[in-house]
């Protein structure tokens, strides 16, 4: 069921338009080269638009937020939206000021979001109003475990339904949802915390998904994920006992690299509630 998506990027080679953070830029793009798509990274507000009307898919990240990308973002938005193209926002950090927090919320009453990919208190930060945050990552209490995943699943469908997109929340469990359907997935592994941009990275798979499956925004947001956490567990499996956290990063990438449909749909771990 995931393959397919995968085997569409492979076939299709997308262009996606990253705005994204200085941070993981260069991971960003080369998981993207590695799945088979094709990064550009513009986001001064004098080109932006262009550049989105030159490619097929668009990546918001905003993870060093400043006023002009912020601009270039609203610009590149508004010309993927006019074009029909697919987008994906990644609110990074939302909740950590009032800056971000609202320039978010701004961006989404401007702009039709195709997915936000976020963890569960920047979701919590931009829809409920409820800021734990003190930085990119979520707070200890903002954890999907076995226990709270029906309750979780049923919470995170309610703010889809409101959103009227598809929330991708990433962490020790994962919720795509729809507002009706949610795939609950447990691919991954904790070392994938230690790699600063993960997140980011995923993001940028994502849009590479969604952009070759347009169709199919659930499907293909679950696709990711699933495809994110595979290549993660894979990166632990190869990692050498003298290696860390930077070749985890790597084999990363080199996992995504060499990802093909029948291994994305073997391996995928989850559930539909």
């Amino acid at each position: 069921m995931f393959g397919i998506c995968l085997d569409h990027v492979r076939e299709m080679r997308p262009h996606i338009h990253c705005i994204t953070n200085y941070v993981t830029a260069n991971d960003c793009a080369n998981i993207l080269l590695a799945c088979g798509g094709s990064p550009i990274m513009a986001d001064c507000p004098l080109e932006s638009a262009e550049i989105t009307a030159l490619c097929d898919g668009l990546l918001l990240n905003t993870g060093t937020l400043n006023p002009d990308k912020l601009s270039a973002m609203k610009l590149s938005g508004m010309t993927a939206n006019t074009l029909h193209h697919p987008v994906v926002l990644d609110p990074v950090g939302a909740g950590a000021s009032g800056f971000r927090t609202d320039s978010v919320r701004n961006l989404l009453k401007e702009i039709r979001v195709d997915v936000i990919r976020a963890n569960l208190s920047e979701i919590k930060a931009l829809f409920c109003h409820e800021t734990s945050s003190h930085g990119v990552d979520a707070v200890s209490s903002d954890v999907i475990t076995e226990k709270n995943l029906p309750e979780m699943a049923e919470y995170l469908k309610s703010i889809a339904g409101i959103a009227g997109t598809v929330i991708a929340v990433t962490g020790q469990i994962d919720i795509i949802t729809d507002g009706n359907q949610a795939f609950c997935i447990r691919n991954g592994c904790s070392v994938m915390q230690s790699v600063t941009g993960s997140g980011c990275q995923l993001s940028a798979l994502t849009a590479a998904f969604l952009t070759a499956n347009p169709e199919q925004i659930l499907l293909s947001a679950a696709a990711a994920v699933c495809a994110m956490g595979i290549c993660g567990q894979t990166a632990l499996a190869h990692l050498l006992p003298y290696e860390g956290n930077a070749s985890f990063r790597n084999r990363i990438i080199d996992a995504v690299y060499h990802l093909d449909a029948s291994a994305l749909d073997q391996q995928a771990d989850y559930i539909i509630l």
